[in-house]
């Protein structure tokens, strides 16, 4: 009976940590795509990593995936980064970016992306989160031990308890709430992964 939930921690934790150095790369990615084009990627940074990359990838907004292409056409040389072993990531990432058949098929990403912010917002802004119910603002407390991870603006990343009711919680309320002080009354702009 005492095997079981040691057992289940030593599948965990190996699975938390490669998400949350996999988080701590993309924020590293984050960072170089920034210092090029002065913010993250989104929807108004498009065109211009189109020209610039001369990228073939069609570049979207409507995911975290399709986000995270930018990153790709901009010289990440790796799909794995974005990959964590949650309910929804049906595979790990095969390193074919050539297409928009390949460039993080659906299943290969694993991270919610909140589009919109630059290094300039609120530092406690998140950033990067996983794992996150597709469509909602909660979170599935199965695949790190009732744990989600948090990536902020300022790059920190780590692991933060998971509520009964799936909300992270942070100045005593749900962190995509948008009276959260980083979010100035708006709703964050959540792109899931497909």
């Amino acid at each position: 009976m005492i095997l079981f939930p040691r057992l289940v921690r030593a599948r965990v934790a190996p699975d938390r940590t490669e998400a949350i150095s996999n988080a701590k790369q993309i924020g590293l990615c984050l960072y170089e795509f920034e210092d090029e084009y002065g913010r993250y990627p989104d929807g108004s940074t498009r065109a211009r990593v189109k020209a610039d990359t001369a990228t073939l990838l069609t570049l979207g907004d409507h995911s975290s995936n399709a986000l995270f292409r930018q990153l790709i056409a901009n010289g990440a040389k790796t799909e794995k980064i974005f990959w964590a072993k949650t309910a929804t990531t049906s595979r790990r990432p095969d390193n074919i970016f050539t297409s928009d058949a390949t460039a993080l098929a659906s299943g290969e990403c694993a991270f919610s992306y909140i589009a919109g912010l630059a290094s300039t917002d609120d530092p406690e802004s998140p950033l990067i989160v996983c794992p996150l119910i597709p469509g909602t603002t909660r979170f599935d407390p199965k695949p790190f031990g009732g744990k989600a991870i948090i990536f902020r603006v300022d790059f920190s990343a780590r692991f933060e308890p998971i509520d009964k009711s799936g909300n992270v919680i942070a100045n005593g309320m749900p962190i995509f709430d948008p009276r959260q002080p980083f979010w100035k009354g708006k709703a964050p702009d959540i792109k899931y992964p497909e």
